[in-house]
């Protein structure tokens, strides 16, 4: 079976497999572009827009057990929390490949469900991600990594009411994802660049519960009448024209926008060094908007199939030009959600 032959974990899906079948779960990464509000004085909070991408990602098996059986780390204490959830004794999870940590790229998100689509499809249940992914400290402000899960493709979703969340985030599992207020699907030409610098992870867990607080606190309502302004008569209309020039445009400036809040807390616009590779990649005609996806320091670039060889150069001169090392990739959107298969079709 191929992976578009396999059962996207989005859609609505088929006969769940019998008990005791062991699952491959596959799933990309997701980029963030920025949130549409971060101030308190609006009564929707966060409301994020991002795109969920081919690669880099995750590739994990699992299977029924006595006992949870994982050697690495991470999704082991997820799989934990996942049998506790389900009732179930345990599960024996091998993990192939997964995302870098705090790098941007929605590693903790992509990573707890798919042990938690793996472990529930290989005892015959569904995962009910979007359900779920509460109990497992996920989607708790931004709902684009549970959906670029779901569907993939491009979403912005609703947010939270302010008065629910105010500057503190409830207790896990104290809150529902948000709902997807838009999707669609990117045209197959257009290509994402990522540049991951080597630097210092993101911020995760209680630092960054500390600063999402103080960014809450002050943030400028100004700042996100502007970001409304670009998602509604710019970022929306580019991606339904198909318009990779402006939607680049668009995400480059929300991205920017996003940054005037969190200045304080990170460095400047972007975090160093994100500031010189996103400078860096502005001149370069390959690349029609970029950013920085989260809290960095993966760098995101818009480009299509024409430009991609010229925007992979122009990736690896601007790591070049702020003087740090790193990966560049190109890479294709992701418009499905992740697909398991069961049993020999892996």
């Amino acid at each position: 079976m191929t992976a578009d032959d396999a059962s996207p974990v989005g859609h609505t899906p088929g006969e769940a497999p019998p008990g005791g079948a062991p699952v491959e779960v596959e799933t990309g990464a997701r980029l963030h572009v920025g949130f549409g509000n971060l101030s308190l004085a609006h009564e929707r909070l966060y409301g994020a827009a991002g795109v969920g991408v081919d690669r880099p990602g995750v590739r994990l098996t699992a299977a029924p057990a006595d006992e949870v059986v994982c050697d690495h780390d991470t999704a082991r204490r997820y799989a934990e929390r996942v049998c506790g959830l389900l009732d179930l004794p345990g599960a024996r999870i091998d993990v192939d490949r997964t995302l870098p940590r705090h790098m941007g790229l929605g590693s903790g998100t992509q990573l707890s469900l798919a042990v938690l689509a793996g472990v529930a499809r290989a005892y015959g249940s569904e995962p009910r991600v979007r359900e779920r992914a509460p109990a497992l400290g996920r989607g708790g402000r931004s709902g684009v990594g549970v959906a670029a899960f779901e569907t993939g493709g491009f979403v912005l979703d609703a947010g939270h009411p302010t008065e629910r969340f105010t500057t503190d985030r409830p207790a896990d599992g104290d809150w529902t994802v948000p709902a997807v207020a838009a999707r669609h699907a990117v045209p197959d030409d257009w290509r994402f660049l990522l540049v991951i610098p080597d630097a210092e992870p993101g911020r995760a867990d209680g630092r960054e519960d500390d600063s999402m607080r103080a960014v809450v606190e002050d943030a400028d309502p100004d700042v996100a009448d502007r970001v409304a302004g670009v998602v509604q008569r710019r970022l929306l209309p580019a991606l339904a024209e198909g318009s990779v020039e402006r939607f680049g445009a668009a995400v480059g400036e929300i991205g920017r926008l996003n940054g005037a809040w969190f200045a304080d807390e990170q460095g400047g616009v972007y975090r160093p060094p994100v500031g010189d590779v996103v400078a860096a990649l502005r001149d370069a005609t390959a690349v029609f908007g970029s950013g920085q996806s989260s809290w960095g320091p993966t760098v995101y670039g818009v480009t299509d199939a024409d430009h991609a060889d010229a925007a992979r150069d122009a990736g690896r001169r601007a790591l070049d030009d702020a003087g740090v090392g790193g990966d560049v990739l190109v890479v294709r959107a992701r418009n499905d959600g992740a697909t398991v298969r069961h049993g020999d079709e892996f």
